[in-house]
């Protein structure tokens, strides 16, 4: 009983936890190699790390986890950490997911977005004008670079767990097909994802859907906070209304954070599994590549 109590606290730790860094992170990649747009006075400064957290972010980048050749399934997610736009929790809401998605076939990209509530920061930042504008680049990036790194340019979703599902979201909501004649090459690429992922995203009173947005997948505590768990009920409807998709898993013994961290026992703690049967579901995976571990 006290193993399984033990186990049950970790997977109900906050998000100020996290879980470690990978022994071989991969080399993040900018999202604007020359800068990006708004940050240019702030180009120079060094994020700031606490753990596996950071913040002070103003060189948005996308750290690449990819499956081998032989293994890459096709399919591609880019993942948008938490942290209440004033950080981002690295660990169990990014790199440690990242890790299980590579090895399952999946390429995952971990999203360094500008934080528009850092309050160490003199960055004046929004989540509309800029944490969204990275959002939108990853996917255009992903998109533009798919045949390099084996991936199916309609199999790129987006993923996010609390303020970073309101990314997911938000690109779900609004996106473009590109600009046929921008001068840089990744403009032309589409920003709308394929599928969404809402892993306790915050600011549901603000999400809206309408017909012919990606499907979504949704998963959230009971125990969180009441316009998470209770708005992810209401946003479901909504999905279910505008005659998009939608899975929804609320569970019982959770509350906030409990992201991903490997070992962990519980219902929640296999959320990624429930994750990998919905793809399948949703055509975007093979029946076969779910015999997961």
């Amino acid at each position: 009983m006290k193993l399984l109590a033990a186990l049950f606290l970790a997977s109900s730790l906050s998000a100020s936890a996290g879980a470690g860094l990978p022994d071989n992170l991969p080399a993040a990649l900018p999202l604007w190699p020359n800068g990006a747009p708004g940050s240019e006075s702030h180009a120079k400064e060094a994020e700031k790390v606490d753990g596996t957290n950071v913040s002070n972010v103003h060189n948005p980048s996308i750290t690449p986890f990819l499956p081998a050749a032989d293994k890459a399934n096709g399919l591609a997610v880019i993942i948008c950490p938490g942290g209440g736009h004033s950080k981002l929790c690295l660990g169990h809401e990014g790199y440690a997911l990242g890790e299980w998605m590579r090895d399952h076939g999946i390429a995952a990209f971990i999203l360094k977005y500008r934080l528009a509530r850092d309050k160490e920061s003199d960055a004046t930042y929004t989540i509309q004008d800029h944490a969204m504008a990275d959002a939108r680049r990853a996917i255009r990036i992903v998109r533009s670079r798919a045949k390099e790194w084996n991936i199916q340019p309609d199999h790129i979703g987006i993923m996010g767990f609390s303020a970073g599902g309101e990314l997911a979201e938000f690109a779900a909501m609004q996106s473009d097909p590109g600009k046929a004649d921008a001068a840089d090459a990744i403009e032309k690429a589409s920003s709308r994802p394929d599928f969404n992922a809402l892993i306790y995203p915050g600011t549901s009173g603000l999400f809206n859907v309408a017909k012919g947005m990606p499907p979504v997948f949704i998963a959230c505590g009971y125990g969180d906070r009441q316009d998470i768990s209770e708005g992810m009920a209401t946003l479901y409807l909504k999905y279910k209304q505008a005659g998009v998709k939608a899975d929804l898993h609320i569970y019982s013994n959770v509350g906030h954070g409990f992201g991903y961290r490997p070992g962990t026992t519980s219902a929640a703690g296999a959320w990624p599994l429930r994750f990998q049967e919905w793809l399948v579901d949703s055509g975007f995976l093979k029946a076969e590549v779910t015999a997961a571990k």
